[in-house]
């Protein structure tokens, strides 16, 4: 049995084993450095504790087997902790609870490890991973949410002290474990993730965390920033009366307030869970560092999609990136279950990392803590099955974009084993999911890989192939950025009598972010534009704190709520010389409620009436002739735009039903430009991609023949070598060349892809005394400097190196001279087959 004091005594330690050490894991410059070298951990998801010590070595090798370099495991508190209370970590008590050995074997098969101790942990655990004894022990720890009604699903205030308490015991006792075998120290042990998906419950079951202890430090808050006297205006409440001001948050200020304090109360209660949340996870960092922690990151798990689409996902970097960011050693992971990549939700992922990434610093770089990997039958009830493939294309993309560590989850399922004491719920299991876990994992409960086992498999041999270049990239894009606005995703809470609250959440919704119906996202995406995102709040680690005219455009999706502080910003971006693309509505008030018209004024703007479609009213538009003649479009919605007396505007689109401007361009006197499209103009690429152009926004890489879905963007080290990536989520295959700038990529060559496929293809890479200009197939790994290794497709390929040395090639492949060097040439093959070029 395992205690703190008794913690890690059980078995020699990992050096001591003879495994060589993997040395210091770090965040720098974007990259996940291990002994000072880029690379890209590949890893699955094996719950230990769903499994039989006997079953272990088993699956540990089919994920070997799959290419991953990394086992990611949950720490349940939950099963650890013994009805007397003590904490089992090497399985002295069950088998279950033996994660001393399961470390070690990790260890011993060569893979590294993240570990996720909780205290949260999910994974459909009762109380999601917190002993029961916690609950029971501490009632004033479960928060109170609306009128003071206790939430649907058993979670805690998370700086409850008694509840600290706990954690910090738990704590005590797992954090020498693993510090003991940290890389640093010869173990496996790589990266420690510090909770998982904080504040998503609260967020799910809009149940806010209002706590006596909670309420009290939000009245703290409200004076030290307002005074008494204006929070009792602002919020309507007096914070110096605990009793009255608990009962008017709880009650969400109905009846009784205001408008404008209905929604100043919700705006603040979402800025004081960021701030608690930011807190606690300090907290857990600082604990896990007193026990030994250190030389490895720290990972913040991201919550936040649901129904297969992403459009919520940034609610979790709104709620959380106050808990990472600028923090050093630390970075976020993104959590996401978006089933089939489409040509509907590819630019979802897309924008959660390109969000992730617009407030990290300049050392954080992204991680996926769970991938979703799997034929998507969660409930095993076959109403729903994701296609192998799903899994392959959401790997390259994420990876094309700067992902450093990918976590299959859940790669291997298991079982529930039974509580040591009896609780009466129904099963008497640990989880809430039967028996067997995992239903639709790559390997199944039983161990049998299921039809998403080789689609993984693939992914992960695409990855490694590129690795030695892939780790040390980052992604090229183009002259544009698409605006991230944190208080446009704090709409967790809504009290239920709260109208004007509901309205708003309401807009926000429709508005933000990707865009009225994602078109502004999507059309960038599809358009062929690769792009990263900025955040436009103040914060310090923020891009957007130094918003430069002379950089790239600004697109912004815009709901009528913009903050005071963005409006300005933006305001004196476009004032100064700057591009805005804005499309949604005029912003026109803040979160409060406030009217606020800083950035439409700098326009020359005005917002008319908005006009929305119904069963008897159809809003249309129609382009003017700045493009050639284009047909009248519906449109879900129509804001009529006004411009000012003097100022120099352009009608871009019209309203069909009375010829006001919906769409227009300004130019200022400084020189600044801003497109404000006012309706949302369906997804017509040729439109977009003019709008984008109108603002000097060109598009690096061009697909000739390409239909929609045909994603594109490159990375890109510091020596020139590039990687191309070329993601096709569309049903039916593509037909295309491609160029960089003006030139064609690989002489022109007529490229074949495969519905829902994908090509990772090498320019520029360098090798001993030769240059591989470029190459139609993927590289298949690193090579000797000598060697290219190259991952066959269906149809003939080519390479060209560009080299004073002789050039042979195996599988059929025929060299030839040219005059841009040797050219190499293959028939068709056996899909996956290997191809080697040798220099000599």
């Amino acid at each position: 049995m395992t205690t703190p004091q008794t913690a890690g005594r059980r078995t020699a330690r990992p050096e001591q084993a003879g495994r060589p050490p993997a040395g210091e894991v770090r965040l720098e410059s974007r990259r996940l450095l291990v002994d000072g070298v880029p690379r890209i951990l590949m890893a699955g998801e094996v719950h230990y504790f769903r499994l039989r010590r006997s079953d272990w070595a088993d699956r540990l090798e089919k994920l070997a087997a799959a290419g991953c370099t990394a086992v990611a495991t949950y720490i349940p508190w939950l099963v650890h902790e013994t009805p007397t209370g003590e904490i089992d970590l090497d399985g002295g008590t069950s088998e279950y609870r033996d994660l001393v050995g399961f470390l070690e074997l990790a260890a011993a098969r060569g893979l590294s490890v993240i570990a996720r101790p909780g205290p949260f942990i999910m994974a459909e655990l009762k109380n999601e991973g917190i002993p029961f004894r916690v609950y029971r022990e501490h009632p004033e720890a479960r928060p109170l949410g609306w009128d003071g009604e206790r939430g649907p699903t058993e979670t805690l205030d998370y700086l409850d002290p008694g509840y600290l308490g706990h954690v910090e015991r738990w704590y005590a006792a797992v954090m020498p474990v693993l510090a003991e075998r940290l890389t640093t120290r010869g173990g496996p042990v790589a990266a420690v993730q510090l909770d998982n998906e904080v504040g998503m419950l609260s967020w799910v079951t809009n149940t806010p965390e209002m706590t006596d202890s909670s309420l009290a430090a939000l009245a703290r808050r409200a004076e030290r920033r307002f005074g008494r006297q204006g929070a009792l205006a602002r919020f309507g409440a007096d914070p110096g009366d605990a009793a009255a001001w608990a009962s008017w948050w709880r009650c969400g200020g109905t009846p009784g307030g205001t408008e404008a304090q209905q929604l100043a109360l919700h705006h603040e209660l979402g800025v004081h869970h960021r701030e608690r949340y930011a807190e606690y996870v300090h907290r857990l960092s600082d604990l896990a560092r007193r026990h030994g922690i250190d030389g490895v990151p720290f990972l913040v798990n991201l919550h936040g999609t649901a129904e297969g689409r992403g459009r919520t996902f940034p609610i979790a970097i709104s709620q959380l990136s106050a808990a990472y960011a600028g923090r050093p050693q630390t970075t976020s992971g993104s959590d996401h279950y978006i089933g089939e990549l489409t040509v509907e939700n590819v630019p979802d992922l897309y924008v959660m990392n390109a969000f992730m990434a617009a407030v990290h610093d300049a050392e954080q770089p992204l991680t996926s803590l769970e991938f979703e990997a799997g034929t998507g039958d969660y409930g095993e009830d076959l109403s729903r099955l994701v296609s192998p493939e799903a899994t392959e294309l959401k790997t390259r993309l994420c990876v094309a974009q700067g992902n450093r560590l990918i976590n299959y989850y859940l790669f291997a399922g298991g079982h529930n084993p039974p509580l040591d004491e009896p609780v009466g719920d129904g099963n008497d299991r640990i989880a809430f999911t039967g028996e067997r876990h995992g239903f639709a994992a790559p390997l199944d409960p039983e161990g049998r890989p299921s039809s998403t086992y080789e689609a993984t498999r693939s992914a992960v041999r695409a990855v490694a192939g590129a690795e030695h270049l892939l780790a040390a990239m980052d992604e090229e894009h183009d002259d544009v950025v698409l605006g991230y606005v944190p208080d446009h995703y704090l709409t967790e809470y809504a009290h239920p009598a709260a109208q004007a609250r509901r309205r708003q959440v309401g807009e926000l919704e429709r508005f933000r972010g990707m865009g009225a119906r994602d078109v502004l996202a999507r059309a960038l995406l599809l358009g062929g534009h690769s792009f990263r995102a900025v955040d436009l709040s103040a914060a310090p680690h923020s891009a957007g704190a130094r918003l430069d005219p002379e950089g790239p455009a600004v697109a912004l999706a815009s709901p009528p709520v913009l903050g005071r502080e963005v409006q300005e910003r933006l305001a004196a971006f476009v004032q100064g010389g700057g591009r805005l693309l804005l499309h949604g509505l005029l912003p026109t008030h803040e979160e409060d409620g406030t009217p606020c018209t800083v950035l439409a004024d700098a326009l020359g703007l005005t917002a008319g009436a908005t006009l929305d479609g119904s069963v008897g009213y159809f809003p249309s538009v129609r382009a003017t002739g700045w493009l050639p003649e284009q047909p009248e479009v519906r449109a879900g919605f129509v804001q009529r735009l006004r411009t000012a007396l003097g100022c120099t505007s352009q009608p871009l689109a019209l309203d069909v039903a009375d010829g006001s401007p919906a769409a227009v361009e300004v130019a200022l006197d400084g020189g600044g430009r801003a497109i404000v499209v006012a309706c949302d103009y369906p997804c017509h690429l040729a439109f977009w991609r003019g709008l984008t152009a109108r603002l000097g926004v060109g598009r690096r890489i061009t697909l000739d023949g390409a239909s929609p879905g045909l994603v594109a963007t490159t990375t890109a080290d510091g020596e020139g070598q590039r990687l191309l990536h070329l993601v096709n989520v569309a049903p039916s295959a593509q037909n295309f060349t491609a160029a960089l700038g003006q030139t064609p990529v690989a002489g022109g060559f007529r490229f074949q892809l495969a519905a829902r496929s994908g090509l990772m293809l090498p320019l520029d890479v360098r090798l001993e005394g030769a240059v591989l200009r470029w190459s139609t197939a993927e590289l298949d790994g690193a090579g000797d400097g000598s060697t290219v290794v190259l991952r066959r497709g269906e149809g003939p390929g080519q390479a060209l190196l560009e080299t004073a040395r002789r050039v042979t090639a195996d599988a059929g492949a025929e060299v030839s001279s040219t005059a841009e060097g040797q050219l190499v040439s293959w028939p068709g093959g056996s899909p996956g087959s290997v191809l080697r070029i040798q220099l000599t």
